[in-house]
């Protein structure tokens, strides 16, 4: 961790007593916040608390109903967006918007291209600014590639080189690690010090409190729309930080029940994918919750996908409760009892521009419908049951699911595939890109539908959460199981050894 500047210089940009609603909802409420020159600055907190409509005002896309923004001490009113960039101040999202059909160079340049002579774009000088920006970065990408096909780090640090060409002095990165691998994320990590180093001020919003020990060196706690807290990072513990975000004693994190494991619910027999995943072979039990661990790219998403029937199998058979599934049929799993929770909730789990109620209801609609009409009334009941269950926190039921955090839009996933009384339930990152709070709520929900007797199959890249809330860990390898681990054997160093093929020296 690099010290800090000593004495601390002005803020390049600050935030006082900022509030803003939305309706009845009260987003912001007296949030304050500094940014310095050179340093990266930690934002954390429940989904919920406010980050997102802090870092919006900020960067102007909504403008305060009360309060102050201020760069270099002189109170500024963002327009829109394009006043913010102008200002020097660059967002860098969770999930970057490029056009694909473009090249590299041209998403970094678009609507402000270099013109030559006779007020035509200058190509050349575009991929040679680009090329130079890329490599004041540290990083190969091809200015005359298309955007299309390159992974979201690749992405990001597109996004990043446009700031770098904006002049940007203040680079806001919400989630920017989310879906990114281990060498993804030290390279990101590289490029960020980079910019710190060269003056800038970074604002990194993240749940994982490894990366922000890692990387920044103050942080800033907020909590229900306010500031809570900001400290250097090296006077305050992550304990401390985590009591401040959720303003409770979360007691254990990972509540895993002792439960007794029933007769097999689902088999899963030699299942295989070309390319993905080879002779898969595993079962689950009422009452167990059995992990698929492994490294990026093991083929773990593709199994439960393959046992789904969202993937077709080129081989292999799924048996729920001694009854085969027809392939590549998801409504067959469905009324078979299984339900899916997918990784990305964002595309594959949630309707966003369709209300929270359809979303919470869209699985049952049939059964809720009287004489094949559905009714409001009967769907906004069973809506609101199962939000006030899962405690899901909206405005409106009215409000599209797009506008939750995204911990609540993943406990919309949730109460909507519980909604179906499953008896398998599998979950794919469950509680990727959530905060501490609701990973404990998620924690929770998990170990009392294995105690209720629901066959658990988990998928998390956090080995903390595999080793708390698992009683069995299947490890993948390339496609395939590497080995199994009971409870008691399953250690970090155990699972990574089967993750990385190293199990002689385990």
């Amino acid at each position: 961790m690099s010290a800090l500047p000593d004495p601390a210089p002005p803020p390049v940009a600050s935030l006082r007593g900022v509030a803003k609603s939305f309706g009845a909802v009260r987003a912001l409420r007296g949030a304050d916040l500094d940014l310095y020159a050179g340093e990266v600055h930690a934002l954390v907190g429940e989904n919920g608390a406010g980050k997102s409509t802090l870092i919006k005002v900020l960067a102007g896309l909504h403008r305060p109903d009360a309060g102050t923004v201020a760069l270099d001490g002189e109170p500024v009113a963002f327009a829109d967006t394009a006043a913010a960039m102008a200002a020097g101040i660059a967002v860098i999202y969770q999930e970057p918007a490029l056009f694909g059909d473009l090249t590299v160079a041209e998403n970094l340049f678009i609507g402000r291209q270099p013109k030559g002579r006779f007020g035509l774009i200058d190509r050349a000088a575009m991929r040679r600014d680009a090329a130079a920006l890329f490599a004041r970065l540290g990083v190969p990408l091809d200015p005359d590639r298309p955007a299309k096909g390159l992974s979201i780090a690749d992405q990001q640090l597109v996004e990043i080189a446009k700031a770098l060409s904006r002049h940007a002095r203040v680079l806001v990165m919400d989630e920017p690690t989310a879906a990114l691998s281990g060498v993804e994320v030290e390279r990101l990590f590289g490029v960020v010090r980079a910019l710190r180093e060269d003056g800038a001020a970074v604002l990194f919003i993240s749940h994982r409190f490894d990366e922000v020990e890692a990387l920044c060196q103050r942080v800033t706690v907020m909590r229900d729309g306010a500031h809570v807290s900001t400290d250097l990072l090296a006077d305050v513990t992550v304990d401390r930080l985590v009591r401040r975000m959720v303003g409770r004693d979360l007691g254990a994190m990972f509540p895993k029940q002792e439960v007794e494991p029933g007769e097999v619910v689902l088999e899963v027999e030699g299942v295989t994918r070309e390319g993905r995943c080879r002779d898969v072979s595993f079962t689950v039990r009422a009452g167990e919750i059995v992990a698929l661990a492994g490294l990026v790219g093991a083929g773990r998403s593709e199994v439960v996908q393959a046992v789904f029937g969202i993937e077709p199998r080129d081989a292999g058979r799924v048996r729920v409760g001694g009854r085969e599934l027809p392939q590549g049929n998801p409504r067959a799993a469905i009324r078979a009892g299984v339900a899916l929770v997918p990784e990305d909730r964002r595309q594959q789990g949630l309707l966003l521009d369709l209300s929270v109620m359809r979303n919470a209801t869209v699985t049952r609609q049939r059964s809720l419908a009287r004489f094949g009409f559905l009714t409001g009334g009967a769907e906004r009941r069973a809506a609101r049951d199962w939000s006030a269950r899962l405690n899901v926190k909206y405005g409106r039921l009215t409000d599209a699911a797009g506008t939750l955090s995204g911990g609540n839009q993943q406990k919309v996933v949730l109460a909507k595939w519980l909604a179906t009384d499953p008896k398998v339930l599998i979950v794919d990152e469950p509680t990727r890109g959530i905060d501490v709070g609701t990973k404990a709520e998620v924690h929770r929900l998990l170990s009392g539908l294995a105690a209720d007797g629901v066959a658990v199959l988990m998928v998390s890249s956090e080995l903390l959460e595999v080793l708390g809330m698992a009683d069995r860990v299947l490890v993948m390898r390339e496609g395939r199981i590497a080995g199994e681990l009971d409870r008691a054997e399953a250690t970090e160093e155990s699972v990574m050894f089967l993750a990385t093929g190293r199990e002689a020296a385990a």
